[in-house]
């Protein structure tokens, strides 16, 4: 495996020493990516709320001061991340308003109509399955309720050829889901979402979408 790959395997599943190491930098690097792309979802201080590939749980941590009154909730399919997550969360988990779960977005342990808002940041580049991925998470939102998801590289964005050139050279389109806005778009209708909308930080290279369950 060359060590692109295992960059990528990395960030895709954290594991060991260098895995704790990746999370830490994601928490770190990605707190205002996380901040932009929370600013166009409006979240209730009593809302009940999934954050999809939680990482090193620093997304959970700033929904859990928004949803003061409600309960939040992650999932990862990394161990490494489930563990990072839950010491970063100690204090949320003692009270009761985070729980945190091993598990996989293409199988969601929840049942159907259970959240006000997913989350899912810097992870939609990984998920096995998308049109599964999204149905599934089409189900466990209420009607009303919305997904948002977030990334900091996309097709046609800023920083995409320099990420490619850099770090992943010709191992990134084939070991990551990178799509135009477009294509966003057209996995949130494909899915059954409605109201859906695209944003982008062109300076940043970053890319938000949201889609509404109607019913």
């Amino acid at each position: 495996m060359s060590a692109a790959d295992k960059l990528i395997a990395q960030c895709r599943k954290p594991s060991g020493w260098f895995g704790r190491f990746i999370l830490w930098e994601m928490n770190r690097q990605h707190s205002e990516l996380t901040d932009w792309g929370l600013s166009h979802v409006a979240i209730k201080k009593t809302a009940t709320i999934l954050d999809v590939g939680c990482g090193g749980g620093r997304t959970i941590h700033k929904l859990a001061v928004a949803a003061s009154a409600g309960k939040v909730y992650g999932i990862d399919y990394s161990e490494s991340s489930v563990a990072a997550a839950r010491r970063a969360n100690a204090h949320w988990i003692d009270v009761g308003q985070v729980e945190i779960q091993h598990g996989s977005v293409s199988q969601l342990p929840f049942a159907n109509e259970t959240f006000d808002l997913v989350t899912a940041i810097e992870t939609h580049l990984f998920w096995p399955d998308l049109p599964n991925d999204f149905r599934e998470i089409f189900r466990v939102l209420k009607p009303g309720s919305e997904l948002l998801i977030v990334a900091e590289i996309y097709k046609g964005g800023k920083h995409l050829e320099g990420v490619r050139k850099k770090i992943f050279d010709k191992h990134l389109a084939a070991n990551m889901n990178l799509f135009t806005p477009d294509e966003h778009r057209e996995l949130f209708t494909n899915a059954g979402f409605s109201d859906v909308q695209v944003f982008e930080e062109l300076e940043k290279g970053w890319i938000c979408a949201v889609g509404r369950k109607t019913s």
